[in-house]
């Protein structure tokens, strides 16, 4: 009788509650509708990868596997647009450094100090993300005149920045603003100074945030478009962005180079997302989490 009795509720609670067999129809359904979008989304880069390599670089007869890859259009590629690569490199690495050097020590006054004036200075910074980047060159390029800063790699690194700034400063003063103000005031009694403090301590900390801001801000100068075009008159200063652009009209006959251009341009980009992953995602939601 006892065993009964015992059984019968088991047997009940199973009838209850059967296996969820609908959840995981549904599971597989949600995997292969992400695959076909993952799929649509990423073709338009294997054919950018498919055309570099197609010997005859035209893209309208061009196979959808490159059976016979043909590595002529990296060779142009190249010798047309390597300068043009390096010194988009150089202009995104100095507007990550410059950006930075800003950003940081404003996120961290405005995460740490209480002033009636910070909701002020937040939606100013909030605003100066909404103003057209046209706008913005075309009062740089009346400066610039004057100045002397027109087809200059100073120049396009202080424009990039205009941009990467103040995005900056939200995602660090997100991180920041968890920050005990007790490490800081114990560094402070040990005898280290106020950027003392801040180098030794705050940076650590704000790792991931810092990560996180400085490949946004190499990503917005590396795919700058506006202020290359603006600032820049001249064949002497000409990030690669530019130069895929003028390199449209003199290759429209070989497609394979442009392609090529534009594969080379896209792996600094990519390897900078897969290698700093992890820490965009601590980065992101650290503010959050805190």
């Amino acid at each position: 009788m006892t065993t009964t009795t015992a059984t019968a509720p088991v047997v009940a609670a199973s009838r209850r509650h059967p296996k969820p067999v609908r959840r995981t129809t549904h599971s597989g359904i949600f995997t292969v509708l992400g695959v076909i979008f993952l799929a649509i989304m990423l073709f338009p880069i294997y054919w950018m990868v498919n055309a570099s390599l197609q010997p005859s670089g035209n893209t309208l007869t061009a196979d959808f596997f490159p059976w016979n890859p043909s590595f002529a259009g990296y060779e142009r590629a190249i010798a047309d647009q390597g300068t043009n690569l390096v010194t988009s490199l150089i202009i995104s690495l100095g507007s990550v450094v410059f950006s930075l050097a800003i950003a940081a020590p404003a996120a961290y006054a405005l995460a740490q100090f209480r002033f009636r004036w910070i909701n002020a200075a937040l939606l100013a910074i909030l605003i100066s993300q909404m103003i057209p980047g046209i706008v913005i060159a075309n009062a740089l390029y009346t400066a610039y005149n004057d100045l002397g800063l027109l087809n200059s790699i100073p120049g396009l690194i202080l424009a990039d920045s205009t941009h990467c700034i103040p995005f900056a400063i939200l995602i660090l003063r997100a991180s920041m603003i968890g920050i005990p103000p007790s490490i800081v005031e114990a560094a402070r009694v040990d005898g280290a100074g106020l950027v003392r403090a801040f180098v030794s301590i705050v940076v650590p900390v704000s790792r991931n945030a810092i990560i996180t801001a400085g490949l946004f801000s190499f990503l917005f100068s590396w795919s700058d478009f506006l202020f290359a075009l603006t600032l820049t008159t001249t064949e002497g200063v000409r990030p690669v962005t530019l130069g895929i652009y003028q390199y449209l009209g003199s290759q429209v006959a070989n497609w394979s180079a442009v392609m090529a251009t534009a594969v080379l341009s896209s792996i600094p980009a990519i390897l900078l997302l897969v290698l700093a992953q992890r820490f965009i995602a601590a980065g992101a939601v650290g503010g959050a989490v805190k």
